[in-house]
């Protein structure tokens, strides 16, 4: 779907540049900002690789996984039926992990392998249960201590200070977050997980 809307946007910008006489200034900008993309690939590939080893030494050190731990209590409120040793509360917590120290890329297959396991675990075929929408709630909000990305693309972008917006990542993500949970047990409800069902309705 996002492939039609790029298209969409770039056919709708050549005619509009036709149509008003300025296909020499569109073509110039597609060049440019092609070269662009290069250059700031090209800047980021070393923070990535920086912080990516730093995220796999600290997960070999136990970091992580005392990280995850940490997040037992924080879990059992809002995922109350799902069991603390199961693959499914493990991978939330070190999708949380990661995305506290700013790794949105070491997420995400943490956050995949979560959903799969949340899926399994329904019986509403295609349809997401309150388990799902909540986690999927949370890795968008993606509460950051530290936001690696986003300082990196600051600094590629010339920012003496890449890191000084902290204070103020820490406070939209968690009332993103907040906001999120909260809707979801207000709008929540119609989708439950088998083992909910099993516990009210036991035999």
């Amino acid at each position: 779907m996002m492939n039609y809307v790029w298209a969409g946007l770039m056919l709708v910008s050549i005619v509009c540049a036709m149509a008003t006489g300025r296909i020499n200034e569109i073509s110039a900008a597609m060049f440019t900002g092609a070269g662009d993309a290069v250059t700031l690939v090209i800047a980021l590939t070393g923070a990535m690789c920086l912080w990516s080893g730093l995220m796999r030494i600290a997960d070999r050190a136990g970091l992580t996984k005392k990280l995850a731990k940490s997040f037992s209590p924080f879990l059992r409120l809002l995922f109350p039926f799902l069991e603390p040793e199961s693959e499914a509360a493990q991978a939330i917590s070190m999708n949380l992990s990661a995305n506290l120290l700013g790794m949105g890329n070491a997420a995400t297959p943490f956050g995949i392998t979560a959903m799969k396991e949340l899926a399994k675990r329904s019986q509403n075929n295609g349809t997401a249960t309150d388990e799902m929408i909540t986690f999927v709630v949370m890795n968008t909000a993606s509460i950051q201590l530290i936001p690696t990305t986003v300082a990196m693309l600051r600094s590629a972008a010339g920012s003496t200070a890449p890191f000084d917006l902290m204070p103020a990542v820490w406070i939209t993500s968690f009332v993103s977050l907040a906001a999120g949970i909260l809707m979801t047990r207000l709008l929540g409800g119609s989708a439950r997980t088998p083992l909910l069902q099993q516990r009210r309705n036991p035999g």
